[in-house]
């Protein structure tokens, strides 16, 4: 017995205290920086992202040093954050990558801003150096000031710019926008293969390029495609698997297949599709947010990742972030519609359909909005326009894939809570003003400029009119419209300045011959279209001005911006049309 009380006591001794051997993280709040004030510190931001493998060797090396620790717990107030709970930070600071390093004064400004993995001793110099000299470095500049286009579209010159930069920034070689990491960028993509459809020669080379480089990304075992490839090649990936690129791979397969039948980019769509359905879905039909890039957090995984199934399941799974957000849902959401669309199995539009109604019932704030995720498990201020816009452009896509008006009038909710809630002059915020100040996304402007505008042509509402034309104001200014990859810019001018391939479907929704054509219909290549059913007796369709005739069985009309075809009574006879 005195044996184990002198083994406990020399353990007790040999335990260092909280204060030497860790760094005390609080929580991203308004209070921070009052709090740096009062205690004459600075603001530490540690924004990381749960499945990123850097984030977990900077973790396990640079912020367990014993120096970095002191100098944080001494002068600094140390935030950590994951990214993806916080889209106002994220988007913010989203140029630096993960882990991203930000150190503050107590005033909010900036002093310095580090992109990457730093090693623990560099990071204790800039510690040190920032407290003997709390001058802005050189990483902080000024944001250009920017100047807004007067209406919403692109200047011919600047379209022209962006154009060359559409063509210039494009690999080649090895396809894919960009020459360093490798990756499928989905507005490029979907450019491309909007331009393809009309017989650009180049927007299909680039597209089929593309989509052939990335299946090197797909993992072989589990489906799902990797974030990127490093080295200008795509063979050396990160193996991080995070829904935004999922769903955009998966939209953008899912729409090639549509275009050019190739039965590679169906097998793109699949393998995605059952990565989510085996690892990203709640078992109430929710989806899960990434897979980590690690088994062994801080530890490389490419062996892992080259294992068979069984191998890997004995070595265990990378973990799962399993916070649920709106913003990730509404993203696979329309995706997996765009892939029943190519494919028309109904299970697809039932796994859509039910994660819309759980979001509805667990994130929908009954006024148009969405939260970002469950309070407690998110712990994500907000509101965020990437969720409510995410959303919307999901409740719109199942609108068209289902022709149930309840869709629609809750996508045009969405709407109506984007326009009072985040609001700028020009454009959209991310999130309303913060501690940090408010911020305008480019990305998130340019889905806001095509969610508002494709509204707008099935419901004919002018207030969408002008929030398209709103956004796009933004997304053309010099400066904006130029960063790359530009492909989403030209997408948005695009579809602002034309009008949507339209098809209405004439017959009951119960008759066979009128859901064969209305599955026609939905097999058209593009996402810009508008498809609409009308029912015998229902109310009429919004935004129609087309008397269609009363015949004895249904019938498609393919419509264009001043002439519509005459009645298609076969499907065949629409498919042949469309192509």
């Amino acid at each position: 017995m005195r044996r184990l009380i002198l083994l406990l006591a020399i353990a007790l001794v040999a335990l260092p205290s909280h204060a030497a051997d860790s760094i005390h993280w609080v929580s991203w709040s308004d209070d921070v920086f009052a709090r740096a004030k009062r205690e004459n510190r600075f603001v530490l931001l540690d924004l990381e992202a749960v499945w990123c493998h850097w984030c977990h060797v900077m973790d396990e090396m640079t912020y367990s040093d014993a120096e970095v620790i002191k100098l944080i717990n001494a002068r600094y107030i140390a935030v950590r954050v994951d990214q993806d709970s916080r889209p106002d930070l994220s988007n913010q600071y989203e140029d630096y990558g993960w882990p991203a390093t930000i150190v503050f004064a107590a005033d909010r400004s900036e002093i310095v801003k580090r992109s990457g993995y730093i090693p623990p001793k560099p990071m204790a110099s800039m510690l040190q150096a920032i407290i003997d000299d709390p001058t802005p470095g050189p990483s902080v500049v000024p944001e250009p000031k920017l100047t807004f286009a007067s209406g919403g579209a692109l200047g011919p010159t600047l379209r022209a710019s962006v154009e060359q930069a559409h063509r210039e920034f494009y690999d080649a070689k090895n396809g894919a926008w960009g020459f360093s990491h490798k990756y499928l960028d989905p507005n490029s993509v979907e450019y491309s293969l909007s331009v393809a459809r009309h017989g650009d020669a180049d927007g299909k080379r680039m597209a089929r390029q593309t989509l052939t480089a990335e299946r090197a990304l797909l993992d072989p075992a589990w489906g799902g495609v990797y974030q990127y490839s490093t080295g200008g090649v795509w063979s050396e990936p990160h193996f991080e698997k995070i829904m935004a690129m999922q769903a955009g791979n998966l939209r953008v397969a899912a729409l090639a297949y549509e275009l050019w039948g190739d039965p590679g980019d169906l097998a793109t769509a699949e393998a995605i599709h059952r990565f989510l359905d085996n690892f990203l879905r709640d078992s109430d039909g929710a989806f899960y947010t990434s897979q980590d890039a690690d088994v062994v957090e801080g530890e490389h995984s490419a062996e892992y990742f080259a294992a068979s199934d069984a191998e890997r399941r004995k070595r265990g799974i990378p973990r799962v972030d399993k916070h649920i957000y709106a913003r990730e849902n509404g993203w696979a959401i329309e995706a997996l519609v765009r892939l029943y669309e190519a494919t028309g199995k109904p299970e697809t539009l039932a796994e859509a359909t039910r994660a819309a109604q759980w979001v509805l019932a667990h994130l929908h704030n009954n006024d148009g909005g969405f939260r970002h995720g469950v309070e407690a498990a998110s712990n994500s201020g907000g509101p965020y326009l990437a969720d409510t816009l995410a959303m919307g452009r999901a409740m719109l896509a199942l609108y068209e894939a289902t022709a149930d008006r309840a869709w629609l009038n809750r996508a045009e909710s969405a709407a109506v809570y984007i326009r009072r809630t985040f609001k700028a002059s020009p454009g959209y915020l991310t999130a309303p003003p913060g501690p940090l100040g408010a911020k305008r996304q480019r990305d998130e402007n340019i889905d806001a400029a095509r969610f508002a505008n494709l509204l707008y042509r099935y419901g004919g509402r002018p207030a969408d009119k002008t929030m398209a034309a709103n956004a796009m104001r933004y997304v053309a200014a010099e400066g904006v419209a130029d960063l790359r990859p530009v492909g989403g810019v030209l997408l948005a001018d695009l579809e602002l300045q034309s009008e949507p391939l339209h098809i209405t479907v004439v017959g009951g929704k119960k008759d066979p011959a009128a859901q064969a054509l209305f599955t026609a219909a939905l097999r058209t290549p593009s996402a810009y279209k508008r498809i609409d059913w009308q029912e015998p007796g229902q109310k009429p369709l919004p935004n129609t001005t087309i008397q269609y005739p009363v015949l004895s069985k249904a019938a498609a009309f393919l419509c264009t911006e001043n002439r519509c075809s005459r009645p298609m009574y076969a499907a065949s006879d629409l498919a042949k049309m469309l192509r």
